[in-house]
C-alpha cells in the first residue's frame, strides 16, 4: 500500500508543479519548452520501468536533458 501513496503523491506533485509553470508558459523559449516536456516524459518512463522514486527521478533528469539538448537548435515560433 506503501507504493501506492507514494505514486499518488509522485502525481500530486507532478500536477502542481505543471499548473504553477502553466501560468508563465507563453514566456518560456522553445528550448525550455522541450526540456520541461522531456522531463515529463522520461518522469513518466522512468517511473514506468524503474518503478520506484528513483527511476521517476532519473527518468525525469535524463529527460529533461535529452529535451533541452533536442529543443536548442528549434527557433522560437
Amino acid at each position: 500500500m506503501n507504493a501506492v501513496r507514494g505514486a499518488a503523491l509522485a502525481v500530486a506533485i507532478g500536477v502542481l508543479a505543471t499548473t504553477a509553470g502553466c501560468s508563465t508558459w507563453d514566456g518560456l523559449s522553445t528550448r525550455e519548452k522541450a526540456t520541461v516536456g522531456g522531463a515529463a516524459a522520461g518522469g513518466v518512463v522512468g517511473g514506468a520501468v524503474g518503478g520506484g522514486a528513483l527511476g521517476t527521478v532519473g527518468g525525469a533528469a535524463a529527460g529533461g536533458l535529452i529535451g533541452n539538448q533536442l529543443g536548442k537548435d528549434r527557433p522560437k515560433p
